[in-house]
């Protein structure tokens, strides 16, 4: 071998050295082998040794966040299948059973007896509406249910009934049993106690309304930038005029509109007319001042795109 051919002592024994320590790994790649199918053959006690003297590394990459797991859903609310069935009864007759309301409100409470109302009597409601339900445990609720009739009577009726573990069938349990109407609710203080002049602000609502609910003119001149709300198709009135304006904050009431960027929720009443006759109305609105002017930022009530109030 030439001289420019042989490799010097030291770049031999950096070869020998680099050998040896691939045949170590080597080594100890056959030793686990045997180790884990050692372990396996002796069965799961001893398996679980191995894993418990598992390296820390090992330990770090197998820990793991917790899956999330879904909850069942809540009960659906029977509200709908309690006022289907008080709606069906009071339109049933003993005297005749055969009636599609009698055959339907036998079908969901066949232990439960039809009324038997006097001849010619005006016992039929208009209206029908759940206005209350309570879970009693189990699947039992009591839901409350509102019978409006022609003559101006208002009657409430609770209705027993039980519900399956998924919430996708119900049964009525028990008659129906008249009740006392839920009690009036006290209302909070409006926060709207700042009376708005008639001005740029009040002008601004009351041309903003007219766009929205009679089609006169564009709605998107009057919204602030980024704010996107549809009118009301078709127009439902003829013509909107404002009664009053009241504030929260104080700025609405300045005699001139305030620094960009000023913000001002009001209540607007106003009279909505149609070929039916006059209708009072209310909305709730955020306006914010840009470049001399006032814009509508939130309605409360309506389609508001791109989050809403800005």
């Amino acid at each position: 071998m030439s001289p420019g051919k042989q490799a010097s002592p030291t770049e031999a024994a950096a070869s020998m050295a680099g050998g040896t320590r691939l045949e170590a790994m080597r080594r100890r790649v056959r030793l686990s082998r045997v180790a884990l199918w050692t372990v396996i053959a002796a069965g799961p006690v001893a398996l679980c040794v191995a894993v418990a003297s598992t390296p820390t590394t090992l330990e770090a990459a197998t820990t793991a966040k917790p899956t999330a797991v879904r909850t069942a859903a809540a009960a659906t609310d029977p509200a709908g299948y309690a006022q289907v069935f008080v709606s069906a009864w009071l339109r049933s007759s003993a005297d005749d059973a055969t009636t599609t309301q009698a055959r339907l409100a036998q079908s969901m409470a066949p232990d439960v007896e039809l009324p038997d109302p006097a001849a010619g009597a005006q016992s039929k409601p208009e209206s029908v509406t759940a206005v209350r339900t309570a879970q009693r445990g189990g699947g039992a609720w009591s839901v409350t249910v509102a019978a409006q009739y022609a003559d101006g009577r208002l009657r409430y009726y609770t209705v027993p009934v039980v519900a399956d573990g998924a919430g996708a069938s119900f049964a009525v349990t028990g008659a129906p049993g008249v009740v006392a109407g839920p009690a009036r609710a006290e209302a909070a203080k409006s926060p709207y106690r700042v009376s708005v002049p008639d001005g740029d602000l009040s002008l601004a609502v009351g041309e903003f309304l007219a766009a929205y609910l009679t089609g006169a003119g564009e709605v998107s001149r009057y919204l602030a930038p980024g704010l996107a709300l549809a009118p009301i198709s078709p127009a439902p009135y003829t013509a909107v005029l404002v009664q009053q304006v009241s504030a929260v904050d104080q700025a609405a009431a300045a005699e001139h509109v305030p620094a960009d960027g000023t913000r001002a929720r009001v209540l607007a009443r106003v009279e909505a007319r149609d070929a039916g006759g006059r209708w009072p109305l209310a909305y709730e609105l955020v306006l914010k001042a840009r470049s001399g002017r006032w814009e509508v930022a939130g309605l409360q009530s309506g389609t508001v795109q791109d989050g809403g109030v800005r």
